[in-house]
């Protein structure tokens, strides 16, 4: 008989997916230069909402990954969408330096593209480890 609940994640496994999302997307961000001109435009986007399916996980580790990536790329679309909406009290958190980091600067259409790119490739990185650790065969 099969369970409907979908088995916990390791809060240990996914904390360092986590932490080395957040790492790669510094690093994508710091260190343009030692990229290929394509992965350093969009690499910085793309795990930015990878963190967001890791940052869900984590607080939700029993929910099934397409209901994780739904609401990373819900939370993703909403971040860059208002990024239209300008007033100074915002504007002037997003010129900080963890402002620009979590909100954005600016609205690109390209971003929404690395959002889904970033949550497709999280929540594929997520079945792989949970097929991984139920073993083969298992359903």
């Amino acid at each position: 008989m099969t369970s409907n609940a979908s088995p916990t994640r390791s809060r240990l496994v996914t904390s360092l997916l986590l932490l080395a999302t957040i790492a790669a997307g510094l690093a994508s961000r710091r260190y343009p230069a030692w990229q290929p001109a394509f992965v350093a435009r969009y690499a910085g986007d793309t795990l930015w909402a990878a963190m967001v399916f890791w940052s869900l996980a984590l607080i939700r580790p029993r929910s099934r990954a397409h209901h994780l990536g739904a609401a990373a790329l819900g939370t993703s679309f909403a971040v860059e969408f208002s990024q239209l909406y300008r007033a100074p009290w915002i504007d002037h958190l997003r010129a900080t330096s963890v402002g620009a980091l979590a909100l954005g600067q600016g609205f690109l259409w390209s971003d929404l593209w690395c959002y889904a790119a970033g949550v497709a490739l999280a929540a594929a990185v997520d079945l792989g480890i949970r097929r991984m650790v139920r073993g083969p065969g298992a359903h």
